[in-house]
């Protein structure tokens, strides 16, 4: 496993010619927050901004000195992929608070615990402001997550489930 900012500023590399593609400069998730959708490469222009990405689908490897994707030619502009306007991105989700149903603040969200395969398997704290294990690990298993906080700015989880499944998440350094 391993966090979203271990990948941020990875080279890109097509494993077809060994060409350089850019850098990984944000991720992109799915709206319910269980996988990354895609690897945001940029954005150009000033008046007509063009975002790029690189869908999840061709990356073939997210390695430890590089991404490696399918060719040169996996680049694409957001526009022309209409699912991604509903991808949040890494960067939008840092700093969202994180709460229980009945309102207790639990702390704010620093980054993704990501599994092998790019699922998301959890997130790390950057604040906390409860006691126990949560304190303690400094992570929320992404199983524990009730509401994704698109709609109001903050996560809601489960902390009883929390509690419970703090003894399978491995505890990582993010």
């Amino acid at each position: 496993m391993r966090s979203g900012k271990d990948l941020i500023g990875k080279p890109i590399i097509s494993i077809t010619d060994g060409r350089l593609l850019g850098t990984v400069k944000d991720l992109y998730l799915n709206d319910q927050l269980y996988w990354l959708t895609g690897i945001h490469i940029g954005t150009e222009g000033l008046l007509k901004k063009k975002n790029y990405l690189i869908p999840r689908d061709s990356v073939i490897v997210f390695g430890i000195d590089a991404v490696l994707v399918k060719n040169a030619d996996v680049i694409t502009e957001s526009k022309d992929l209409v699912e991604s306007e509903t991808w949040p991105r890494l960067s939008k989700l840092k700093g969202r608070e994180v709460d229980t149903p009945g309102g207790t603040k639990v702390g704010t969200i620093g980054d993704i615990i990501i599994g092998e395969e790019g699922h998301i398997t959890g997130f790390a704290l950057a604040k906390v402001f409860v006691e126990g294990p949560i304190a303690q690990q400094g992570q929320v298993p992404r199983e524990a997550l009730i509401d994704t906080g698109h709609e109001d700015g903050v996560m809601t989880i489960d902390l009883p489930k929390v509690e419970r499944l703090q003894q399978e998440l491995p505890h990582t350094d993010v």
